[in-house]
């Protein structure tokens, strides 16, 4: 069991294949995109194998792959059979923005993926646009609809909840969850790097999104699972979908966190809002051995804060790295 030092149970991996992304999310990154991340400085699949294997004999049971936008990096598909054959891992799933999923969602069913996070802030192609700087929307709806056809399971709708951008669409996205076996995450706007537009005026928290749902009919409460997430999970009755609402920002969940983020060069990053990270790829490449890199991770571990030290404020504390680039 994996322990950090307040005895929270970390058994939770997330991946990030790349730093590419065929999209610019205007909460993300800036209109003209970053700089990219060398691809010789970029972790290949054997030393992301290695370290997926350490991890889980340490204590980890789910992985998630993220990027960046992880359909993006080439042969995804060798790797993610090599991960399932890994002993030990519960549950690996995948989080993507869409774009390429209707093409390769096939594929990745017969690789071994069942569950899918997919990012959609708008269900109106012109605000799709906007807010994605790509004109995409068809392309990612056919991707969800592909996703249920082939049954995955649970399909997760990622949507960053932003006043005056898409607080107007929350209706319709709780709508969605009556009538499509969806789950719908509203997520709150969170103030990650630079030039992510992150304003307090923009911020909408999950208690605002909560009392707006409501008026469509009742929630009720879900229970969770062993290997759930911070959402907190509803359901309107009789929906073939559920609600989820993770608030990073107006109510921390930092007490049950049992995650960990790998970056894409190799960073260990324990807490998403601590630029504190441990670099693996060098020890990696330097011929260190699976003794040495277990104790450099459980080293790292002990660093996990008790909390973040983000709250709502005109100008709020960040974290320096932008999502795209820690993973998610």
């Amino acid at each position: 069991m994996l322990l950090d030092s307040f005895k929270r149970r970390l058994n939770y991996l997330r991946i990030s294949l790349t730093d590419r992304c065929n999209l610019r999310c205007v909460y993300c990154m800036p209109e003209q995109g970053l700089p990219k991340i060398f691809h010789e400085d970029i972790l290949t699949y054997e030393e992301l194998i290695r370290l997926a294997r350490l991890s889980v004999g340490l204590g980890i049971e789910k992985i998630r792959l993220t990027g960046g936008e992880p359909l993006v990096r080439k042969s995804l598909l060798d790797f993610i059979r090599s991960l399932k054959a890994l002993s030990g891992i519960r549950d690996i799933s995948l989080t993507t923005n869409g774009v390429l999923l209707a093409e390769k969602a096939q594929a990745l069913w017969d690789a071994g993926i069942r569950r899918l996070n997919i990012s959609l802030d708008s269900l109106n192609k012109d605000k799709y646009s906007r807010i994605t700087r790509f004109d995409y929307f068809d392309q990612v709806w056919a991707g969800i609809q592909e996703a249920e056809r082939l049954g995955f399971s649970p399909i997760k709708v990622n949507v960053v909840a932003m006043k005056r951008v898409n607080d107007d669409e929350i209706l319709d996205f709780g709508r969605l969850s009556m009538e499509k076996p969806y789950h719908i995450r509203f997520i709150e706007f969170m103030p990650v790097g630079e030039e992510n537009g992150w304003e307090a005026e923009r911020f909408i928290s999950s208690e605002e999104t909560l009392k707006k749902l409501q008026t469509l009919g009742p929630l009720f409460p879900i229970n969770g699972r062993g290997l759930d997430g911070p959402a907190k999970r509803m359901a309107f009755a009789g929906a073939k979908g559920e609600i989820g609402l993770i608030s990073p920002i107006s109510e921390h969940f930092c007490p049950s966190c049992n995650r960990l983020r790998l970056t894409a060069e190799g960073r260990l990053r324990v807490c998403i809002f601590s630029d504190r990270e441990t670099d693996l790829r060098s020890p990696l490449r330097q011929g260190a051995s699976d003794e040495q890199m277990e104790v450099l991770i459980r080293e790292a571990i002990l660093q996990k804060p008790k909390e973040h030290p983000v709250q709502l404020s005109p100008i709020p504390r960040k974290c320096q790295r932008q999502m795209s680039k820690i993973g998610g």
